[in-house]
């Protein structure tokens, strides 16, 4: 099976945030490691293991460039080299974020638009592109399953994902879908009760490049490339 890569932002590894993250989808993204998840209260009875298995396989993290397959002739060590060189060229920069619903999801979310944000998702989306393999018609397929307009859908052929540029939201998540809307309201109070230590004002200052082996396996953090620029040369152009 071929690997699949993404641009995702992930926190330092040493940050509360990451720990208690982690420990909450019950697995480690740096070293694959499976964690024991934390008892909170208002939760019981929940199955929190089918709650949180799809981010659990993807890590913490917030996408910045789908997964996509390498293209060809292209090697891991020059997706990494670029990356640091990217890096290099960006500023770190500080937002708030806390626990929110985004649809049927849980995830941190930005609390008030950040520019900075959206510039960094799309200097990913267009500077990370020329490594990305053309979408086979299996995952074309797989994307049109969900309903998408005609600009989403030339997005998905151009750049191999379509919910980016204004369809883009931050997001770091936290379960998959929850269908009940009491369920819901009583996981997201408990995660912004267990969360607040790290809730608010964020230092955005890196992305990592997370990788695949398989569509079965986990993704796992390959590399974090913090963010050197002054705020001065982040915006020259």
């Amino acid at each position: 099976m071929t690997a699949r890569y993404a641009i995702y932002y992930a926190p330092p590894k040493d940050s509360a945030l990451t720990a208690m993250a982690s420990a909450w989808l019950g697995r480690d993204a740096w070293s694959g490691e499976a964690l024991a998840r934390p008892a909170l209260p208002g939760l019981e009875g929940l199955d929190l293991d089918a709650l949180t298995a799809d981010p659990r396989g993807y890590g913490f993290h917030a996408t910045l460039k789908a997964p996509f397959e390498l293209a060809e002739g292209v090697a891991e060590a020059e997706l990494l080299d670029f990356a640091g060189v990217f890096a290099a060229r960006q500023a770190p920069f500080t937002a708030a974020v806390a626990p929110a619903a985004l649809g049927r999801f849980l995830a941190f979310r930005l609390q008030a638009p950040a520019p900075q944000m959206d510039a960094l998702h799309g200097a990913c989306v267009r500077d990370f592109d020329p490594f990305r393999a053309p979408l086979s018609d299996y995952d074309l397929a797989r994307r049109r399953k969900a309903p998408l307009t005609p600009e989403q859908d030339s997005r998905l052929i151009s750049w191999g994902y379509p919910y980016i540029f204004e369809d883009f939201r931050f997001h770091m998540t936290l379960t998959g879908a929850i269908r009940d809307a009491d369920v819901a309201e009583r996981v997201l109070a408990a995660l912004q009760t267990h969360f607040a230590p790290v809730s608010g004002d964020h230092r955005f200052d890196g992305v990592a490049v997370f990788k695949q082996a398989d569509r079965a396996a986990p993704f796992h953090i390959l590399e974090r490339f913090a963010f050197t620029a002054a705020p001065a040369e982040a915006d020259a152009p």
